[in-house]
């Protein structure tokens, strides 16, 4: 079993900052991949940006310089650094850990609004 518990969501204007923490715990493995998702009203979880055991790194689109993904292995930690805020972004944010078996975090909320 692998735990995972999120933290620093809450309420940000436009145009705004915020960071994301993920702390790993239990059973992890050597090779796994660290990312996180958001599920917003109405819409599927979709994939926000993730990085392997070798830092290598994805984002959708829509976040491309703007979200900065980055791991602290040997703390067991991943962080979803956020500028420039849009409402858009506004969802319940998840960090998930794809190794042999997926999990995932309770979720944070983001929202976006002035």
């Amino acid at each position: 079993q692998v735990q995972l518990v999120e933290s620093g969501g809450g309420l940000v204007q436009p145009g705004g900052f915020l960071q994301l923490s993920c702390v790993v715990s239990g059973n992890i493995e050597r090779r796994y991949t660290l990312g996180w998702f958001r599920q917003a009203p109405g819409k599927q979880r979709e994939l926000v940006a993730d990085i392997s055991e070798r830092g290598i790194t994805s984002y959708q689109d829509s976040v491309k310089d703007r979200f900065t993904i980055h791991r602290n292995t040997p703390e067991n930690m991943v962080y979803l650094h956020m500028t420039d805020l849009k409402p858009e972004d506004t969802a319940v944010y998840y960090c998930n850990y794809r190794g042999s078996t997926t999990y995932w975090g309770q979720g944070t909320r983001v929202t976006v609004s002035s």
